[in-house]
């Protein structure tokens, strides 16, 4: 269960990373090669994930995703310094437990 959580966090920080140098790149006029560096971390997000031990890729896609809005509402409030309100917060937790339940119940 920890090799998967920590799978999961660095795919998230590689795809959120990745997506915001280009953000940066293409929307805030920043230099090129943050476009190009936010590319090559996109690439190696899709290498990380595919470590998962899950034997569904879309069971450990699904999942995923909640994982991604946690990170990315965190990435908001450390990087861009907007601080998660309430339902932020509640909707985070959701989403864990949505996680949670997808990779840990007993499948069939």
């Amino acid at each position: 269960m920890l090799q998967a959580i920590v799978l999961f966090l660095l795919a998230g920080m590689a795809e959120i990373g990745g997506g915001y140098l280009i953000w940066l790149w293409l929307r805030e006029g920043k230099p090129f090669y943050l476009g190009i560096v936010g590319g090559m971390a996109l690439v190696l997000y899709g290498v990380i994930a595919t470590f998962q031990s899950f034997p569904s890729f879309g069971r450990v896609y699904a999942a995923y995703g909640g994982v991604f809005i946690v990170l990315s509402v965190l990435w908001g409030w450390l990087v861009d310094q907007k601080t998660p309100d309430r339902y932020d917060r509640i909707g985070a937790v959701i989403c864990l437990a949505g996680v949670s339940v997808m990779l840990w119940a007993p499948h069939q």
